[in-house]
């Protein structure tokens, strides 16, 4: 794993292993099994091949994935997740039942874009799946801060020339 500089948080780092969102759309796709390229350029449209390969590469130095080369001519790769990349699974959890409750998209959106679920889609395993949280509809108003002293006093006299 590489070895970043940053202020110590540990939200700033896993926020700086996550990197951008094509890393956990990945994590998404390899939940279920591990996948050859050609099938994560197909699921994940649309990123570029070229995005895709620097994002498997940083994922891999990572220790998120692991790169299974089969060889043969064609050559034929696989990638999977490792128990490392598998603790991202409850972030997924997480956006999903975010995804959900700020009504962002459905999963039938998908299914009649694509024509399927994701792998990770509660439709596919409902037996994971945890009914989004009840939030407080109303969230109290703020208190107006305090007004900060004056430097120097004021004066209200009247000057007369």
């Amino acid at each position: 794993m590489r070895r970043r500089k940053i202020d110590g948080c540990p939200i700033a780092g896993a926020l700086q292993l996550i990197g951008d969102k094509w890393t956990l759309l990945v994590v998404r796709e390899l939940f279920a099994k591990p996948k050859r390229t050609t099938e994560l350029v197909e699921e994940l449209h649309p990123i570029s091949s070229r995005t895709l390969m620097a994002r498997l590469k940083e994922m891999e130095k990572d220790e998120l994935i692991l790169r299974v080369n089969y060889g043969g001519l064609p050559r034929r790769v696989e990638y999977e997740l490792t128990e490392r990349g598998r603790r991202l699974v409850p972030l997924l959890d997480a956006l999903l039942r975010t995804g959900q409750v700020l009504d962002c998209n459905h999963c039938e959106d998908r299914k009649q874009q694509l024509g399927y679920y994701c792998d990770f889609c509660p439709n596919v395993r409902p037996e994971q799946f945890v009914e989004p949280p009840t939030y407080r509809e109303e969230i109290p108003p703020a208190r107006a801060p305090e007004p900060l002293p004056s430097l120097r006093p004021k004066d209200d006299s009247i000057i007369l020339l």
